[in-house]
């Protein structure tokens, strides 16, 4: 089965939730975030992982219902992987998070399962995105083949693990290279990254955090998985775009389509040439503006 890439989200704060507490699960959509991650793998004890799945899917349908983009980050281990599959490819799922992705063809793999999942829930094909962490060191090398594996929508370096895999700690000095290897990969493919150069845990110094996602909105990332409900205002209100953002964005949409009816593909504006990564980038913008402010049409 061929399956055509989603449309790419729009989601400035994706905040993970224990997938085995039913009380956080509960009061997730009262912290804000763009979306739910319900997850089922670091937070879930090995023990709890299959009660937790009954938990989850229940969640699902219910927070769904209730109008809350839900993901499901599943397992890194194959075999709890195809479990985790099978269990939460239901109506009301958004995205499945993949941890510590490796390769495209493991990629493939999972993808071509959820292919099989849709058709047996009757979904549309392709309906179930796929984003990727990227924490291990062999995952670095073969960014590019994993952006290209066409569920795959979004891409985030998993700061924790992957500074452990690397024998580094997690400070912004470290975590810059490959940060932006993510993003640059994530370019190039049309998926979106996601995500902020410091560690994911150290969300104590409110200050210092607006400045880290200040800085990785103007590095290219376009919102981040948070880990405590702190983190979701921060990111609501540092992803969105600048007023002077959206003007450029608004021009480029504008001049995009007098190209389109001229039969002509590349532009430029203000002297500097405007080619597709560049209006992906500014049409992103315009969705995330239209989507989280009433000012814009």
């Amino acid at each position: 089965m061929h399956v055509q890439r989603a449309a790419l989200p729009v989601w400035r704060s994706m905040l993970f939730v224990p997938g085995n507490n039913e009380r956080f699960i509960n009061k997730a959509p009262t912290r804000g975030a763009d979306a739910i991650v319900l997850d089922l793998e670091d937070s879930v004890p090995l023990a709890q992982k299959a009660d937790a799945r009954g938990l989850v899917v229940d969640s699902i349908l219910k927070l769904s219902h209730g109008g809350v983009d839900v993901m499901v980050r599943i397992n890194d281990a194959l075999r709890l992987a195809v479990r985790d599959l099978e269990a939460v490819i239901v109506p009301g799922v958004r995205a499945i998070v993949v941890p510590k992705a490796a390769s495209a063809y493991q990629l493939q793999a999972l993808a071509r399962l959820i292919d099989e999942l849709e058709l047996e829930q009757g979904l549309v094909p392709g309906e179930i995105s796929i984003i990727v962490q990227i924490e291990t060191l062999q995952a670095l090398p073969v960014l590019d083949e994993i952006a290209a594996v066409p569920r795959v929508v979004g891409m985030s370096l998993g700061t924790e693990d992957f500074s452990a895999a690397a024998g580094m700690a997690p400070t912004p000095e470290a975590l810059m290279g490959p940060s932006q290897a993510v993003i640059f990969a994530a370019r190039r493919h049309h998926c979106v990254p996601y995500g902020f150069v410091d560690s994911i845990a150290d969300y104590h110094d409110m200050d210092k955090f607006v400045a880290t996602i200040e800085q990785a909105r103007q590095l290219g990332f376009c919102g981040a998985f948070a880990v405590h409900p702190s983190q979701v205002t921060v990111m609501n209100s540092g992803f969105l775009p600048t007023e002077e953002d959206i003007k450029l964005a608004k021009r480029i949409e504008k001049q995009f389509a007098i190209s389109t009816e001229n039969g002509h593909g590349a532009f430029a504006i203000d002297g500097k040439m405007v080619d597709k990564p560049v209006l992906d980038r500014a049409l992103q913008q315009l969705a995330t503006a239209r989507r989280f402010t009433s000012e814009l049409p």
